[in-house]
């Protein structure tokens, strides 16, 4: 636990250092770029090597490494075509099954997503990620690695939605999906997040979720359709999140106070003195919208849908926009004081979801304490090595 407080401790000091607007300077490189490039490479080297080196840390370490012990031997594995070409080709180059390599790609190509969309798309770099590590997001990269690889991309893909180049974003969630087939649930919901919504039709949309109530075996049958391993299993027994459940609908109901404050702060006459100020520009802002219905669709469906057995995976979809949200937000407020009140409070809770994560680290589920590396430890029987 000390070991990963230290980390987060270290990680958020550095990226705090960075400002991912920085004045640039032709044909030459300011002191600003060049703590960036600093900063944020060791935030990687640190991130990468502490999730590559280590060894059956994670809820489904040993589980994965028997997925790669059968798909070696060309036994069926309910995993994507990605994750089993990957381990073909790993094990293929090694001559034997070195599932650390494989683990230590996982480990590179999320952290490099997740940090770059961070750095491309945040109002506040360092505060976005001082969100991403204390809301968990990083240590539970350590588990279900298939996903979350997913969800780095689809947090990366957010900013080709919003700048409507859909080419690039369908090509980028294909890419994506060939490791874990659910990241393909983001093309209609982005896409429908996107829209300006009209009264009517969000009216609309509250009397159509109210078929979830009342046609559950439907969507059962659509969800083991689409999963045909989860039919006869544990994994239909679906539930909820009360805890996502209120980090949505408090990040609803701040972006609603943000909302109000900007158009209380500008009157009609100042409106039409000054045209379009930066305040009226909030209101209609497109990212606002976006992410609005990202947090608003998450509500929905952990309210409404908590008998769908994925409910969790397609809520982080959406919920995961929050690290750039919040952000966002605080930048809005027009008061300083409240600015600087409303971030202290989002900073003390964001402190103490991660103290309650690490509680539970060593809990069935989490399964990311204690830390252990192949440096010092050996791998655990798998169930292949058993039988």
């Amino acid at each position: 636990m000390i070991l990963y407080i230290t980390v987060a401790a270290v990680t958020a000091l550095l990226a705090g250092l960075v400002d991912n607007h920085p004045t640039r300077q032709s044909y030459k490189v300011t002191r600003q770029q060049l703590c960036n490039y600093v900063c944020l490479t060791a935030v990687f080297l640190i991130l990468f090597l502490l999730s590559a080196c280590r060894l059956n840390v994670g809820n489904d370490y040993a589980k994965y490494v028997e997925f790669m012990h059968l798909v070696n031997c060309d036994a069926y594995v309910p995993t994507e075509i990605g994750f089993n070409l990957l381990v073909k080709l790993v094990y293929g180059l090694s001559g034997y099954e070195n599932f650390l390599l494989v683990f230590a790609f996982y480990s590179f190509v999320t952290v490099l997503f997740f940090l770059l969309a961070m750095y491309e798309q945040s109002d506040e770099f360092g505060f976005t990620f001082f969100l991403f590590m204390t809301l968990g997001y990083y240590f539970q990269t350590f588990s279900t690695v298939r996903y979350y690889l997913a969800l780095a991309v689809a947090l990366y893909s957010m900013k080709f939605v919003l700048r409507r180049q859909w080419g690039r974003f369908v090509v980028l969630v294909l890419l994506g999906s060939a490791f874990h087939k659910s990241l393909l649930v983001v093309i209609p919901l982005y896409f429908l997040a996107s829209l300006a919504w009209k009264k009517w039709q969000l009216a609309a949309a509250a009397l159509f979720c109210t078929t979830f109530l009342f046609m559950q075996d439907f969507y059962l049958k659509l969800v083991i359709f689409l999963y045909p391993t989860y039919e006869d299993t544990e994994y239909l027994e679906g539930g909820t999140s009360y805890i996502s459940i209120l980090r949505c609908a408090a990040v609803l109901s701040f972006a609603g106070i943000v909302y109000w404050m900007r158009r209380r702060e500008v009157s009609a006459e100042k409106r039409r003195e000054a045209g379009e100020l930066p305040v009226e520009a909030l209101l209609w802002n497109r990212r606002f919208w976006f992410y609005f219905y990202l947090n608003l669709g998450a509500l929905i469906l952990y309210v409404f849908c908590a008998f769908l057995p994925i409910v969790s995976r397609i809520g982080y979809y959406l919920m995961v926009s929050q690290i750039l949200y919040l952000p966002m937000l605080l930048r809005a407020v027009p008061d300083r004081r409240w600015r600087r009140f409303f971030r202290v409070g989002i900073l003390l809770a964001a402190v103490l979801y991660f103290a309650m994560y690490l509680k539970k680290g060593a809990n069935d589920g989490v399964l990311i304490l204690p830390y252990r590396t192949f440096f010092f430890h050996e791998m655990v029987n798998i169930l292949s090595d058993v039988n």
